[in-house]
């Protein structure tokens, strides 16, 4: 599919999802659907091959050392399914959380305390809860959110609109409280190694329409995406004993670490901690002002990219800035033991 077609396909579906539609699928509902059964296959071997059945708990501090008296400790909280818990891997300083919390902590030079509201096995009609459960404490409301969702509403086959509606009103209450967004779009599917083509094809197809809608509606509530591609994408499919896990699902810790590194510098950004050169576009690396619709697209089909909204609106709509980002490499740590229950 190209971007454009792909541009249109996501324009569909977040207008769908804007103005109560439910009934655009995901590149065939019956073709999700035998997708569906292998992928499934895969998940079954979860817990299993040395795979922890639980993610580790990350909560805590980080950063602790870096503590002042005038400024208390960002807030940083983790939604989505069993990629942003951490699902996979047996340390809690190899889950995503802990890797943004470090990083986080070292370029704002300022400790950063982690929540993590996400649930393995989440889809996006459950962000409902966790940003209830999330925001249940008017005063302890986070600083910059991160949510990870999408592949669970691929292959439980939710439909397109229903999903990008349920994260668009996560994304808007959270918003509304005061926190800044960052949403790691739907990953590649194709990636799964039980799943054979043609549907691998068609899983990737499906992710990717999934994610350029997800952009359209982040961006148009305010918040930014980066597309993680990566994280179930091409590096994971050169190097799948590498960046997968036991399951042959989920990340293995250098997959998490790799995922971390695209999604760190948006953060950063969100929060302004990024110079103000590095936030106007890079023309040498193909980034600047676009269609929000053509911009999500172009971002599904490259991992690492970053959509945030630009311009009010323009002769085609809703603009957005195109962002390739260079990642920052983070490091695993562990929370603080004295702070971890107090989060």
């Amino acid at each position: 599919m190209t971007s454009m077609s792909r541009a249109r396909v996501a324009r569909r579906i977040a207008a769908g999802a804007a103005y109560g539609g439910g009934g655009i699928g995901l590149a065939g509902a019956a073709a999700v659907g035998l997708v569906l059964a292998e992928v499934q296959l895969a998940k079954r071997a979860v817990g299993n091959g040395g795979t922890a059945p639980h993610p580790p708990s990350a909560e805590g501090l980080y950063g602790d050392g870096m503590t002042t008296a005038d400024e208390p400790p960002l807030l940083l909280l983790m939604l989505g399914d069993s990629t942003a818990a951490g699902q996979g891997v047996r340390r809690a300083g190899q889950t995503p959380g802990a890797l943004l919390a470090s990083g986080l902590a070292a370029v704002a030079e300022r400790p950063v305390r982690l929540r993590n509201v996400a649930l393995p096995g989440a889809r996006s009609d459950d962000l409902e809860r966790q940003v209830s459960q999330a925001l249940a404490d008017s005063g302890q409301v986070p600083d910059i959110c991160v949510i990870m969702i999408g592949a669970n509403d691929v292959t439980h086959r939710m439909p397109a609109t229903r999903s990008v509606r349920c994260l668009a009103t996560a994304v808007r209450r959270l918003r509304t409280a005061g926190a800044e967004v960052v949403v790691g779009t739907c990953p590649d599917l194709g990636t799964i190694e039980p799943v054979q083509q043609p549907l691998r094809w068609l899983a990737r197809r499906a992710s990717r329409q999934l994610a350029a809608a997800q952009t359209i509606g982040v961006v148009e509530q305010g918040g930014r995406t980066v597309s993680l591609g990566d994280l179930l994408g091409p590096e994971f499919a050169a190097n799948p004993r590498e960046l997968f896990g036991p399951d042959s699902y989920h990340p293995s810790a250098e997959g998490y670490a790799t995922a971390a590194m695209a999604v760190l510098p948006t953060v950063c950004a969100a929060l302004g901690l990024w110079p103000a050169e590095e936030e106007r576009p890079d023309v040498s690396r193909r980034e600047g002002f676009l269609p929000v619709a053509r911009a999500a697209a172009e971002a599904a089909s490259e991992a690492g990219t970053e959509v945030a909204a630009a311009m009010p609106t323009g002769p085609r709509g809703p603009w957005a800035l195109l962002k390739r980002r260079r990642r920052r490499r983070v490091g695993a740590t562990e929370p603080s033991p004295t702070s971890a229950s107090g989060v």
